[in-house]
């Protein structure tokens, strides 16, 4: 049993890792924004902590005799260069500034997006040359830069696309299958992708903080199968039960949406993950990790190949009433 700190608690991936630990009666605290949010996780036996990765006092407080510290913060709807930056490398500095006298493990959850895309057929292990292609992709690597060069012992988990309960970008994508029988793909649908499911993932990122030969290395956890879009949207309709009609948008005209998306986004002050940005990932032909050097040092194994994590998926939200 370990006294375990998490950033980013509330969210989809921070919110399962949180559930691992507990399974495992490892003592949690989490640094929230929101204790309400917090609260109605519905977890019990968590010392929910309220401060950010700006407020060094609350850092301070919570890496105070952390024996591992998962840091799963971060921003994902990043605008420009600066502000990813700032959000995602300059809070994970405060982060490792305040931890540096506890000997903490320091598991940082970053992205395949760090490493850029892979080429078809040839999945990445996180050990390549890093080009990634968004300002999210840059600060997230920027962030790993500053983990690796820190005073405690580090383990970097890049993980691909991450579906199942709780997930609010998937889920898009499943309730217009689940209402329309509709999914549009890109191109001719044809981009390979891996995939993890939530809750793989979480015991993926807890055995990264556990295991003693993980320290050091960069992994990228997934199921083994490599899939295309369109085979996921399929599978999707499988699990829902709906006959699907694909509509296949061409490049250009998909970065023109995304364009016009972003932009009406930017004038109306929200932020948004469909912009121009963000088209350098959906129109790169592959996003494909191969998760055998992290299965051989760790034991773990995805128990969720896409058929299951897919109908797993949407019995959730139908039974959290999403859809």
């Amino acid at each position: 049993m370990a006294t375990a700190l998490v950033t980013g608690g509330t969210g989809f991936v921070g919110s399962h890792l949180i559930e691992a630990l507990l399974g495992r009666g490892d003592r949690v605290r989490a640094l929230v924004r929101s204790p309400a949010k917090a609260e109605a996780l519905g977890f019990s036996g968590v010392e929910w902590l309220p401060g950010d990765l700006d407020d060094r006092p609350a850092l301070d407080r919570a890496s105070r005799g952390a024996e591992v510290i998962y840091h799963a913060a971060g921003l994902v709807a990043v605008r420009s260069d600066a502000e990813g930056m700032a959000a995602n490398r300059d809070g994970t500095e405060r982060l490792i500034d305040s931890a540096r006298d506890t000997g903490a493990r320091v598991v940082f959850v970053s992205s395949l997006a760090a490493g850029g895309p892979s080429e078809p057929g040839r999945p990445a292990s996180g050990n390549e040359t890093s080009h990634p292609v968004t300002a999210y992709g840059r600060s997230k690597l920027a962030a790993e830069a500053v983990v690796r060069s820190g005073p405690l012992p580090w383990v970097i988990v890049r993980p691909p696309a991450v579906y199942g309960p709780r997930d609010r970008e998937l889920f898009r994508v499943f309730r217009g299958i689940a209402r329309y029988g509709v999914a549009p793909v890109f191109g001719r649908g044809e981009q390979q992708l891996s995939l993890v499911y939530a809750t793989d993932l979480a015991q993926a990122i807890v055995a990264a903080g556990t295991v003693a030969g993980a320290a050091g290395q960069t992994f990228c956890p997934a199921h083994p199968e490599v899939v295309t879009s369109s085979e996921l949207v399929r599978a999707i309709a499988e699990a829902a039960r709906r006959r699907l009609r694909i509509i296949r948008i061409p490049v250009p005209i998909g970065r023109i949406m995304l364009h016009a998306t972003g932009a009406v986004a930017g004038l109306t002050g929200r932020t948004t993950l469909l912009n121009r940005d963000k088209g350098n990932e959906f129109f790169a032909p592959a996003w494909t990790c191969d998760p055998t050097p992290f299965e051989r040092i760790s034991g773990w194994r995805a128990a969720f190949d896409l058929p299951a994590g897919a109908a797993a998926t949407f019995q959730w939200y139908r039974q959290a009433g999403w859809l």
